[in-house]
């Protein structure tokens, strides 16, 4: 799984927020939106963090989660769920 470890909580709430849409959903996600015009948005600062760990891309309207990203999301999913496998 990839690892989250060591990113600051700014960076972990995209996930945290990614995992909440697709555990109340029910639907995959593989991305999510940054800026949505109404004034809520991504900590830019977390964005360019989970780009530098190559967890994510984004074009300042979305963010997508890359493969590792996509894998991660799923790992915090588990582990939400409690059935985290090592």
């Amino acid at each position: 799984m990839a690892d989250l470890s060591g990113l600051s909580d700014e960076a972990l709430a995209v996930f945290a927020f990614a995992a909440y849409h697709q555990l109340s959903s029910g639907q995959p996600v593989r991305s999510v939106v940054q800026r949505d015009g109404a004034g809520h948005k991504a900590n830019d600062k977390a964005v360019e963090e989970l780009k530098g760990r190559g967890l994510i891309e984004a074009d300042g309207a979305e963010i997508r989660f890359t493969a590792q990203g996509e894998e991660a999301l799923q790992g915090l999913i588990a582990t939400i769920r409690g059935n985290r496998q090592a």
